[in-house]
Parts: C-alpha cells; sequence; structure tokens
C-alpha cells in the first residue's frame, strides 16, 4: 500500500508546537487531567486503583454504553472504539472498499476520507461544495455522479473546513439516493452537537439508516484529543466484526487511562458541551466582527456549526506566502487550503481557542500593518 503524504499533520507537525498564536486549530481548548477529575468526587480514587493492562479490542465496555447514549437507535455491541477518528476511517476503508470501486466524497474534506481511498485504488469524485452559494452542496452533482461501481458516499457534516452544515431536507435527499442505489454512507460527525443552534442538529447516520456509519471522537465536540479515542457506530454487524480484525493489525486495543477519562466526560458531557458552546460564541462574535470590518480584504460565510471557518483574502497574495509572512512576524499560525488539496485563496481559521482573542489581535495589527 503506498500513500500520499498527509499535507494537513505534515504541517501540524511542523508548526504546532512552535507556533506562538495557532489560530488554524480544529479543536475547542483542552482540559487539564485535575479539571476531568473535578468532574466526579470519587474519579480520583477509581483512577489510582485503574489497572494498566491490556483493554478490550472493541472498547470499554461501559465506555460504549456512554457513547451509545449519543444516538437514538445504537446498542453498545453496535459500537467500535477506535484509536481517534483518524484509526476510524484508515480501518473502515481498508475492509470496505476494494480496487476499482466509486466512492463520491464531500469536497474540501479532510485529507484522510478521500486519500485512504485512492491509496486502495478506488475512484474518488470530489463532490464540492460551492462557496458562491453558502458552500452548499449540489444534489444533481451527486445524482450525475453515480456509476455502476459507487459504493458509498462519503460526508463530513458539521464540515471541516467550511463549518458548514447540510440542510435537513438535502440530508434526507441524500439518504434517499443512497437507498435507491444501495449504497452506503459514511458519516464524519466529530463535530455533532456543536450546532449554535440545536435545531439545526441533524440526526446521526448510524440511528436512521442501516446502511450508514457514523464516525465520532473525543477530539471535537469533547475538547480532548490527546486521549485519542475515536468510534464507528453502526447497526451493521457484519462490518463492525471486520473493523475488529483489521484493528488486531493497527491498535490492537485502546489506552486505558483513555478509556477512563472518556467514560468521565460523557457522563458529564452536557457539561463540557455547554462550556465548548460558550466559548465557540463569544470567540465566534469577535472574528465575525474582524471579517466583516475587513470585508473589502476577506470573503467570509459564517459557519454554521463547529470550531472552524473557511475565508478567502481578495487581496493579491499568494495563500502560502501570506500564511508563512504573518507568522515569521507576528507568531499567528493559519491553515492554507493547499493542504486541503484545494485550490484557491482560502485559509482555515479556529476560533474554540482561550487564546483566541489574543491571537486575533495580532493578526488585525498585521493586517493594519501591511495591507492598510
Amino acid at each position: 500500500m503506498r500513500i500520499k503524504d498527509f499535507k494537513l499533520e505534515q504541517f501540524f507537525t511542523k508548526h504546532e508546537f512552535t507556533a506562538p498564536y495557532l489560530l488554524c486549530c480544529s479543536d475547542c481548548g483542552s482540559f487539564s487531567v485535575g479539571e476531568l477529575l473535578e468532574l466526579d468526587e470519587n474519579s480520583e480514587e477509581e483512577l489510582k486503583g485503574l489497572s494498566l493492562g491490556y483493554t478490550e479490542t472493541q472498547g470499554n465496555p461501559l465506555l460504549r454504553k456512554e457513547i451509545s447514549n449519543l444516538y437514538e437507535n445504537i446498542d453498545p455491541d453496535d459500537v467500535i472504539v477506535l484509536l481517534g477518528a483518524e484509526e476510524g476511517i484508515f480501518i473502515f476503508m481498508n475492509v470496505f472498499l476494494y480496487k476499482g470501486d466509486h466512492i463520491i466524497v464531500q469536497y474540501p474534506a479532510y485529507q484522510s476520507l478521500f486519500e485512504v481511498a485512492i491509496s486502495i485504488g478506488c475512484e474518488v469524485t470530489k463532490w464540492e461544495m460551492i462557496e458562491q452559494n453558502n458552500w452548499e452542496l449540489d444534489i444533481d452533482f451527486l445524482k450525475n455522479s453515480i456509476k455502476n461501481n459507487t459504493k458509498a458516499i462519503v460526508i463530513n457534516c458539521p464540515n471541516n473546513p467550511t463549518g458548514y452544515l447540510i440542510s435537513k431536507e438535502k440530508f434526507n435527499m441524500i439518504i434517499d439516493i443512497a437507498k435507491k442505489h444501495d449504497f452506503y454512507i459514511f458519516s464524519d460527525e466529530v463535530y455533532r452537537f456543536l450546532e449554535y443552534d440545536d435545531k439545526d442538529r441533524l440526526p446521526a447516520m448510524c440511528d436512521i439508516y442501516n446502511k450508514g456509519i457514523s464516525l465520532g471522537d473525543m477530539s471535537k465536540t469533547f475538547a480532548l484529543p490527546g486521549l485519542r479515542i475515536g468510534w464507528i457506530a453502526t447497526k451493521d454487524k457484519s462490518l463492525i466484526k471486520k473493523v475488529i480484525s483489521f484493528k488486531h493489525y493497527t491498535s490492537i486495543c485502546n489506552s486505558a487511562p483513555s478509556e477512563f477519562f472518556s467514560i468521565l466526560v460523557l457522563k458529564n458531557k452536557e457539561y463540557v458541551i455547554k462550556r465548548n458552546l460558550n466559548l465557540i460564541e463569544n470567540n465566534l462574535k469577535l472574528l465575525d466582527k474582524f471579517l466583516n470590518d475587513y470585508n473589502h480584504l476577506f470573503a467570509w460565510v459564517k459557519p454554521q456549526a463547529g470550531v472552524i471557518g473557511f475565508p478567502r483574502i481578495k487581496f493579491n497574495e499568494d495563500i502560502e506566502k501570506f500564511y508563512t509572512d504573518l507568522l515569521n512576524k507576528k507568531g499567528v499560525l493559519l491553515m492554507p487550503s493547499t493542504n486541503f488539496n484545494f485550490g484557491g485563496k482560502h485559509f482555515r481559521i479556529g476560533f474554540g481557542r482561550k487564546n483566541m482573542p489574543e491571537a486575533l489581535e495580532k493578526l488585525e495589527k498585521y493586517i493594519q500593518e501591511y495591507y492598510l
């Protein structure tokens, strides 16, 4: 198996731990161990007694129970816990797809959602969102892209990097198309529960479609990327068995402390989600004002969910040069659209961190000094 370099992850490897201001991250500001232990008065003693032996390959039963509580029609046995969402994507595509299969992938997207399939030898059609139409998806394009060898539709909603949220009407249309052609739908839902208006929240794909696979993790909505805990939920029992079998060749099992903290956080999910949404709301107000104040320099489709957006520079500058110069002069890191294999002059901006206002001030000073 040959796979191309992961541009986004290489970018973070180079800059994440050296740049003073990360204004491009896709997660909420994380918790400390002490903060997590304060969620339950008995948690510290339970942690001290935790065995650091091997854990169950499918995941701790208590953790799978808590994950199943995030859904309407999912049992603990319908869940397999994995090493982050990334392992979920990698294993699913390796057990489900074969050389010559065709998939249709919402785009722009996290690279592994299409790159793993390409490395297997699959055909990939990129279902591009339309910025001029508020990043909307064209359903006719989906219909016209179907081939005899089409096997699955891959969606990411709420979307990384745009913050786009599919309407319920369009969501149901996608499912109807999949049912008509007997396709699977792989749904990356790592930002679910971070909708700014919970009335806009979509049902989980695994809850409403028997060939639906929902991908979740602790990194985004629950602000704990360091735990490296993700999962797949689906009613397809045979697929769960295949994922478990493949996992024997990757992570084998999950970290016991990571599972412990995941259980603790999911038991207190309402508090954690509210904390993160409050942070997002305050930061997004600042970001929206900034981009509107400088709308002669930036184009901006305001996100509907999550902690990231995908603005575009209007001025005559290469996006790579723009982010590099900003980093060198002000220590602020933005994510150029080139890391999503997406042309144009877009950049991903994140607003889930506590120091986001300070980073935004640095960006504004840079703009005032060099572009006004």
